[in-house]
């Protein structure tokens, strides 16, 4: 089983176990990724990046990641492949010829 699988598979029992998946549709696992996001953000929030409570990111960053992977089981979407998709897609778009060193928009190369 791989790591991904094995990640999803717990956090599915998980879910199971408390009999959440009533709650654990599309728009509310969206809307979760987002609230946690606003955690994560929070962390960095009127400070430099190295005063962050690394624990506290590595906390809310697992929250972010656990309701991105029971997002993608409701679509029956394989991780790997969608981020390894992602990858490929984003190279077409910043060409290292063109992005390299740069933080423009790929609309702006």
């Amino acid at each position: 089983m791989s790591d991904i699988k094995e990640i999803t598979k717990k956090l599915l029992d998980f879910r199971d176990e408390r009999d959440w998946e009533q709650f654990h549709n599309p728009k509310d696992l969206a809307l979760a990724i987002n609230i946690e996001a606003g955690e994560l953000l929070e962390l960095f929030l009127w400070k430099n990046h190295e005063e962050a409570d690394s624990e506290k990111v590595k906390e809310e960053l697992a929250d972010v990641l656990a309701f991105a992977f029971l997002l993608a089981d409701k679509y029956d979407f394989d991780i790997k492949e969608i981020m390894l998709d992602k990858i490929k897609q984003n190279g077409e778009k910043y060409p290292v010829d063109k992005a390299k060193g740069t933080a423009k928009k790929y609309d702006e190369l």
